[in-house]
């Protein structure tokens, strides 16, 4: 029986991983100042952001593109600022962690 729960935690430690990772990488790269997964802060939450853009295929290039870029207007006056330094992939894997909440 042991066995069994050890194997059972093992395995969501394992699909947990990726989502850690990304949370933890959006804490690294300061995203967390401004947002929290939610509750508006100075931007929006990102269960908001993951509504909003929900039925949108182009979701995840938009997102990714404004989180090195930033940009202003979409959730109000309060600029984004640039973030330049996210790279593209580490940009890519934050939209897409996101997009999921």
């Amino acid at each position: 029986m042991k066995h069994v729960f050890a194997l059972a935690a093992l395995g969501l430690a394992v699909a947990a991983g990726p989502v850690f990772a990304q949370a933890e990488l959006a804490k690294q790269k300061n995203c967390l100042a401004c947002h929290a997964t939610d509750k508006k802060l100075v931007g929006p939450s990102y269960k908001d952001v993951a509504a909003k853009y929900k039925a949108d295929k182009d979701a995840p290039a938009k997102l990714a593109k404004k989180i090195r870029e930033g940009g202003v207007g979409v959730w109000g006056q309060v600029p984004m600022p640039a973030n330049p330094q996210v790279n593209e992939q580490e940009a890519a894997s934050l939209a897409k962690w996101v997009l999921s909440q």
